[in-house]
């Protein structure tokens, strides 16, 4: 869609298509020309370009009343029956939306022929603007065309290009704290003191880490209590960060029915505002104290992870299928970021703004709905573009890059290659097959899995030309934690 427009003298930009609006014509014998001119292309800027297009407006207005006529065969008036309705009233009721409608059809069908004819490779939307003087032909409607075209590039040596390779290995200990966090994730706790299935929670009756605690508690600034600073049988579970440091260094070591009143200091950046960067004075009284008892790791636990008969080599290596299936996505991930890195630093051009442009709305647009599936209101937050114009330049950027690559080196997706990827998706599944029709049932489905193919084929061609050095990844670096539960 071309930019919208104001002309003097031609009325206010329409809402649609090229957007230029004119008044009506009067009825004139003019010949009709399907026929428009075009001007040599200016050169603005390294990739803004510039071409005057015109028509003659006997072409303008005979187009009018062509459909005009057409819209007359069903037009409908008080008084008349379907398609008697006279021509100027026709004319009258439709003639404002026909000749908007002409006009976008004849400057948009004009601006692309010359820009066929001219081999121009047209990034983004053109803005068109009516163009008057003297050297606008009498009996014709003239406009600029001001563009960006795409930037000729080519990938030339990339064995120069740095590009680390990662590497992870899943051992026995990543299996054994997997292992550790799947039991945390199953924990039940039990009554400090009351003898159970389970015991009694040993010796120590006091609050220790990884029990949970309730109680009372009450906070004070100046003496005086302040919103969200009381709460009656409240629980949480020492060691999990729930509650400040010094809220939980307070908890350890006591025993139900003890009071405690210790300062706590807010720190400035405190999500509640009102008590940012002051002291406060707690005042706490445990009610009750349950200790955490975690699942044995056997047969029982192992039929929990959905090993039917409970067999625990089949559990480990059920686990460590499902880790290496991981690492081997996260791995993937971050060797194809270092390629893209890499080709963005061995890859010079001018980037069209326009796409930069579009490609930043886009991405504020995708933020504004994620936030939105949050449950934040995001009615009234500004999303300022210029914040997603970084992230959209370095997107384009590679768009462009991938592009050629493509299609200088005949990288494009198999179906093979598609097919082995839905595969692949699907083996994490309980019911592979069903997955793999989930994708082949929909176009758009495999058109992602198709993208994400040819990136892969890139990042293996990239690998096979540049300077690969192998970076061996621990494995909580890779996972983003240190995997604890």
């Amino acid at each position: 869609m071309a930019e919208l427009v104001d002309a003097p003298g031609l009325g206010p930009g329409a809402s649609n298509g090229v957007g230029v609006r004119v008044p009506l014509l009067a009825p004139q014998n003019f010949l009709y020309l399907d026929i428009f001119m075009a001007t040599a292309v200016e050169t603005l800027d390294k990739l803004e370009r510039r071409i005057t297009i015109s028509f003659p407006i006997a072409e303008m207005q005979s187009e009018v009343e062509k459909r005009l006529k057409v819209r007359a065969r069903t037009a409908k008036a008080p008084g008349f029956r379907p398609g008697k309705v006279p021509m100027k009233m026709v004319a009258a009721q439709y003639g404002y939306q026909v000749e908007n409608e002409v006009l976008n059809d004849k400057v948009g069908q004009a601006f692309s022929t010359a820009a066929n004819d001219n081999n121009l490779r047209v990034a983004g939307y053109p803005k068109i603007e009516p163009k008057s003087g003297d050297d606008v032909v009498e009996g014709s409607l003239a406009f600029n065309a001001t563009f960006e075209v795409y930037p000729d590039f080519v990938v030339g040596d990339l064995s120069l290009a740095e590009v680390d390779q990662v590497k992870t290995d899943v051992t026995d200990a990543e299996i054994d704290k997997t292992i550790d966090i799947l039991r945390k994730q199953r924990v039940h706790y039990h009554v400090k003191g009351e003898q159970g299935v389970h015991g009694d929670g040993g010796a120590d009756q006091s609050a220790q880490l990884n029990d949970r605690a309730t109680l009372d508690f009450v906070g004070k600034i100046d003496g005086v209590e302040f919103p969200g600073g009381k709460a009656d049988d409240f629980s949480f579970v020492l060691g999990e960060g729930r509650m400040l440091p010094e809220f939980e260094a307070a908890t350890i070591g006591m025993k139900v029915g003890e009071s405690k009143t210790f300062p706590l200091s807010f720190p400035d950046d405190y999500h509640g505002k009102d008590v940012a960067g002051k002291t406060a004075e707690f005042t706490i009284t445990l009610k009750n104290l349950e200790w955490a008892h975690l699942p044995e790791v056997d047969a029982e636990f192992a039929k929990m992870l959905g090993v039917e008969d409970g067999d625990l080599v089949k559990m480990r290596n059920d686990i460590k299928d499902n880790l290496e299936r991981e690492v081997k996505g996260r791995v993937k991930a971050k060797t194809k970021d270092s390629v893209m890195d890499a080709l963005v630093k061995a890859i010079e051009f001018d980037v069209p703004q326009a796409l930069v442009a579009q490609d930043a709305e886009r991405l504020a647009e995708m933020t504004r709905q994620d936030m939105a599936q949050r449950g934040m209101n995001v009615k009234d937050v500004p999303f300022p573009i210029e914040l997603f114009n970084a992230q959209a330049e370095r997107r384009v950027r590679l768009g462009l890059i991938l592009a050629e690559l493509v299609k200088a080196n005949k990288l494009q997706a198999t179906i093979e290659q598609i097919k082995a990827q839905v595969e692949d998706f699907a083996q994490s599944y309980e019911d592979p097959q069903q997955v793999v029709k989930y994708y082949f049932s929909d176009r758009n489905r495999l058109a992602e899995v198709e993208a994400l193919v040819l990136e892969e084929n890139v990042v293996t061609y990239v690998l096979g030309k540049s300077k690969v050095t192998e970076k061996i990844l621990p494995f909580d670096e890779l996972m983003g934690s240190n995997q604890q539960a």
